[in-house]
C-alpha cells in the first residue's frame, strides 16, 4: 500500500459527520418521487408537471455545477456544505406548504442549488483531510451514506413515517426541519474544527477576495476545461450517469414487460442497488490498495457493458439477475472513482477538486437526463426495450475506451 501521511479517528469522524449531509439530501430529494402519485392527486398536477418536478434537481446541476465547484474551491468545503444543507432543508420545508406547481417547482429548484454544494463539497473535503491515494475509503463512506438516504425514504419514509406523521406534507416538513437542524450542527463543527482554514496563511481573507477576481476565475476554468485527462473523466462521468439513471428508471418496467410480477421486479431493482453499493465499497478500496484506479475504470466499464448485455439477452430469471448484479457492481465502482481521481491529476490537485468534479457533473448530468429519455423514446419507436438498453450498454464501452485512453496518457 505504500507509506503516506497518517490519518486517524479525527479525519474519519469528520467525514462521517459530514456524510450525514448526503443522507439528509437524498432523503428529502427522493421524498417527492416516493409520494409522487399522491402529490399529483392532491395538488392537481399533470404528468408533464410531475415529470418536471422529478427532474428539477438533476437539471440544476447543468448550469450550476461549475459555479458551485468554483465556490467550494475558494470558500472551503465545510462552510459551503453547511450553507447548502440549510438551503435544501429550507426548500423542503417550503415544499411542505406549497399550494401548487409553481411554488413546488421554485422550492425544488432551490433545493437543487443546495444539493450541488454537497455533491462537490464532499470530494473537496475528503481531498483536504486525506492524502493522495487514501481517499477511496472515505469517499465510499459518504456515498454509502447517500444510498442510505435514498433507500430510507422508500423503505421507511413512505411506508412508515409518512402515515405516522399524517401524510406527505408533514413528512416534508419534519424532514426539512431535521436537515436544517443538522445544518446548524455541521456549521458549528465546521467552525470549531477549522477545516476551511487549514493551509491558509494570515492573509486568507485577502486571498479569498483575490480568488474571485475575473482573471483568477478564468485562469482556473481554463486549467480545468482544457485538462486532457479530466476531459476523459467527463466522458466517463457522462456515461456513468447515462447507465445509472437509465437502469434505475426503466429496469422494473423492463422486467415487468417480461412477465415478472411488480413485487419481484422491485426486488430485482433492489439487487441492482445492493450491487451498486457493493461496488462503491469494494472498488475504491481495492484501487487504493493496489494503485490501480485507471485500470479499475476499464474494469467497471466492461462489467457494466457485459451486465447490461446479459440483461438484454436474458429473460426475467437467473440470467437477467446476474446481468443486473454485474451492471450494479460496474456502475457502483465508477461512482467513487470519478470523484477520487481528480485530486491526483497534475494541474488539478486538491486546489481545484471542487471545480473539476463540478465540470464532470455539469456535462455528466446531460447523460443522466438522456439515459431514461432514450430508453423511453426508443421503446415508443420500436416497441422493444432492447434498443434503449443497448444504448446504455454502449455507455459501458465508452467508459472502458476512455479508461484505456487515460492509461495511455499515464504511461507517456
Amino acid at each position: 500500500m505504500g507509506s503516506g501521511p497518517a490519518v486517524g479517528r479525527r479525519e474519519y469522524g469528520i467525514t462521517l459527520v459530514a456524510s450525514a449531509s448526503y443522507t439528509c439530501l437524498l432523503f428529502v430529494w427522493f421524498s417527492l418521487p416516493a409520494y409522487l402519485p399522491t402529490i399529483i392527486d392532491d395538488v392537481g398536477l399533470t404528468s408533464t408537471q410531475a415529470g418536471v418536478l422529478a427532474g428539477a434537481i438533476p437539471l440544476t446541476y447543468v448550469p450550476l455545477a461549475l459555479v458551485s465547484g468554483l465556490v467550494v474551491d475558494r470558500i472551503g468545503p465545510a462552510r459551503v456544505i453547511a450553507a447548502g444543507v440549510l438551503v435544501y432543508g429550507g426548500g423542503q420545508i417550503g415544499r411542505s406548504v406549497a399550494p401548487g406547481f409553481a411554488s413546488l417547482l421554485a422550492f425544488t429548484l432551490a433545493m437543487g442549488v443546495g444539493a450541488t454544494t454537497v455533491t462537490f463539497g464532499l470530494p473537496k473535503l475528503v481531498s483536504t483531510l486525506f492524502p493522495s491515494g487514501r481517499t477511496g475509503r472515505p469517499t465510499a463512506v459518504y456515498l454509502v451514506a447517500a444510498s442510505a438516504g435514498s433507500a430510507g425514504v422508500f423503505a421507511v419514509g413512505r411506508p412508515v413515517l409518512g402515515p405516522a406523521l399524517g401524510g406527505w406534507r408533514p413528512l416534508f416538513l419534519w424532514s426539512g426541519v431535521v436537515a436544517v437542524c443538522y445544518g446548524a450542527v455541521w456549521s458549528i463543527v465546521a467552525i470549531r474544527t477549522g477545516i476551511d482554514d487549514a493551509g491558509n496563511d494570515g492573509d486568507a481573507a485577502e486571498s479569498a477576495v483575490d480568488a474571485f477576481e475575473p482573471r483568477a476565475l478564468a485562469a482556473d476554468l481554463r486549467r480545468v476545461l482544457t485538462h486532457r485527462e479530466l476531459q476523459l473523466l467527463v466522458v466517463i462521468g457522462t456515461m456513468y450517469l447515462l447507465i445509472n439513471h437509465g437502469i434505475q428508471g426503466w429496469l422494473p418496467t423492463l422486467l415487468e414487460s417480461r412477465g415478472l410480477p411488480a413485487a419481484l421486479a422491485g426486488r430485482a431493482t433492489s439487487a441492482f442497488v445492493v450491487a451498486h453499493v457493493a461496488g462503491v465499497l469494494g472498488v475504491p478500496e481495492l484501487a487504493d490498495r493496489f494503485a490501480v484506479e485507471r485500470p479499475a475504470l476499464v474494469g467497471c466499464g466492461t462489467a457494466a457493458f457485459l451486465g447490461i448485455g446479459v440483461l438484454i439477452a436474458g429473460d426475467a430469471g437467473t440470467v437477467a439477475l446476474l446481468g443486473v448484479v454485474a451492471a450494479g457492481l460496474g456502475s457502483g465502482g465508477l461512482s467513487p472513482l470519478i470523484r477520487t481521481i481528480p485530486p491526483d491529476l497534475e494541474g488539478i490537485g486538491t486546489e481545484l477538486t471542487g471545480t473539476a468534479v463540478g465540470f464532470i457533473f455539469a456535462v455528466g448530468e446531460v447523460g443522466g437526463f438522456l439515459g431514461p429519455v432514450l430508453v423511453g423514446t426508443l421503446y415508443d419507436a420500436t416497441g422493444s426495450y432492447a434498443p434503449g438498453f443497448g444504448v446504455l450498454a454502449s455507455g459501458g464501452v465508452g467508459v472502458a475506451a476512455a479508461g484505456v485512453a487515460l492509461l495511455a496518457l499515464d504511461r507517456r
